[in-house]
């Protein structure tokens, strides 16, 4: 990536993109993450802590998203949270064996996208620079950013610091899984800070946020313990 592939970008996405130190890289083909923290599967719900381990690729827009819950630090419980060939589903299990959770659907498929999206924001922006991706002007501080997958797009606004490294991610393009069945809702996953590895800008960790009607509702905090970039599967 040289500045000239960013001249066309909104100011604000150019800035981000030479602040999260993508001049003078490949683009980034793959990510492989872990994070811990903690996890609540409902608004009243205690916090569960929780290890997640990724892996998402720019190939063909995939994301896997393997989670493992402790039920009062004893039982365990996984999660898993995939995209592949434009197909969304969101899966549960106790013990690793009974299941607690099958969801899957259009609002599902948008919603993986939407977290695949968020992903390549906040940890490997190198992901962004295809043609599947646009950018659009959304203020001095921030700009709105698209990707297209199996017919379908979906868009989050990006708030940046005064360095230009994200402090908020923001989308309307996922369901909130209530009580009274998915509801369409303001999504965000603020960021806690920086950290410079090899480099580069890292997120130090961040949250994930659901603005509802009555309230925010708060339901994951997560540490980023390792990531590495452009990883076979």
């Amino acid at each position: 990536m040289t500045d000239a592939d960013l001249a066309e970008l909104p100011p604000a996405a150019a800035r981000y993109l030479r602040a999260m130190g993508v001049v003078g890289r490949p683009r980034t083909w793959s990510m492989r993450a872990h994070l811990t923290g903690r996890f609540r599967l409902g608004v009243d719900s205690p916090w569960l802590p929780m290890d997640a381990w990724q892996y998402n690729s720019a190939v063909e827009v995939a994301r896997l998203f393997r989670m493992r819950l402790l039920v009062g630090r004893v039982l365990p419980m996984w999660g898993w949270d995939t995209y592949v060939s434009g197909t969304g589903r969101m899966r549960g299990k106790a013990l690793g064996l009974v299941p607690v959770a099958d969801g899957s659907g259009p609002e599902f498929d948008t919603g993986e996208l939407t977290t695949w999206l968020d992903d390549a924001v906040l940890m490997a922006p190198g992901m962004l620079l295809h043609p599947r991706v646009t950018w659009a002007a959304a203020g001095d501080d921030g700009f709105r950013v698209a990707v297209t997958d199996a017919d379908r797009t979906i868009t989050a606004e990006v708030l940046l610091d005064d360095r230009g490294l994200p402090r908020d991610v923001r989308s309307r393009d996922r369901w909130a899984a209530l009580p009274g069945g998915p509801v369409r809702a303001l999504w965000s996953t603020p960021v806690d800070g920086w950290t410079v590895v090899d480099g580069r800008p890292r997120m130090t960790g961040g949250a994930a946020v659901w603005h509802l009607d009555d309230g925010t509702y708060r339901y994951a905090e997560l540490r980023l313990v390792d990531l590495v970039l452009d990883v076979p599967p």
